[in-house]
């Protein structure tokens, strides 16, 4: 059974503009409660006994915030900033937390994004393969898309394709094996100048080691401030 979650939540979120100058976009509130509470709650509800919360920007609001919270959800904090000094990307919560995971499957989450409990616990599979969650989106230019082949397997995820090459793209929810710390090793810089999670999957993926589980219930991305009154509709509608 995989018990360990890691929640990436060190970014400030710039796209969220003045909702996030003075706090990261994982705390604006909704419905009154911070948007990190919702998805705390869900983690909780999949049956996760180990939640690892990797923050950086306004980590000292960011502490608080949890500890109001730390009866409700016990978490283990770890400084990005810290650990990995001039680094940045996608890879880089992942990379931080190596000695925490003690060479155990674990889940990956993006702090910013909201899935059904029952998806959550459909990736926690126990196994040999990673997987990544894959939703239907009717503008997959703006994401990476996920390329499979007949098994589910990915093939590799393509970020951002001015071509079409596919409805099915990255939900930003993951199942790893201790494997894929050696991956981010070998991952270079990209065109932006960080590390992306993504490079370390497809060296994975093409050795065959990544399967595609298809989201069933629904998918909230949390990056731009059209998306807070989206998701507070959301949360009032299905309580």
């Amino acid at each position: 059974m995989i018990n360990k979650v890691i929640v990436a939540a060190a970014g400030r979120g710039t796209r969220m503009l003045h909702h996030s100058q003075d706090k990261p976009k994982h705390l604006i509130e909704i419905n009154g409660k911070p948007f990190l509470y919702y998805l705390l709650n869900r983690l909780k509800e999949a049956g996760f006994k180990e939640i690892i919360m990797v923050i950086g920007y306004q980590q000292k609001i960011m502490k608080e915030v949890l500890n109001k919270f730390e009866d409700q959800f016990p978490v283990t904090v770890v400084n990005q900033f810290s650990r990995l000094k001039d680094k940045y990307g996608t890879a880089c919560p992942i990379e931080c937390i190596e000695q925490e995971i003690n060479k155990e499957n674990f889940v990956a989450v993006c702090g910013d994004n909201l899935w059904s409990v029952a998806d959550l616990k459909s990736i926690m599979i126990d196994d040999n393969l990673n997987y990544l969650a894959g939703f239907f989106s009717e503008h997959p230019e703006k994401y990476g898309v996920l390329i499979t082949d007949e098994n589910d397997y990915l093939i590799n995820i393509k970020e951002k394709p001015q071509e079409f090459a596919g409805n099915l793209i990255n939900a930003g929810l993951y199942k790893f094996t201790p494997e894929i710390f050696s991956k981010i090793a070998l991952t270079k810089k990209s065109i932006r100048g960080e590390y992306e999670l993504t490079d370390a999957i497809n060296l994975l993926a093409h050795e065959k080691k990544v399967k595609v589980k298809k989201i069933n219930d629904y998918w909230l991305d949390f990056g731009k401030p059209d998306d807070i009154s989206v998701v507070s509709k959301f949360l009032k509608n299905n309580k």
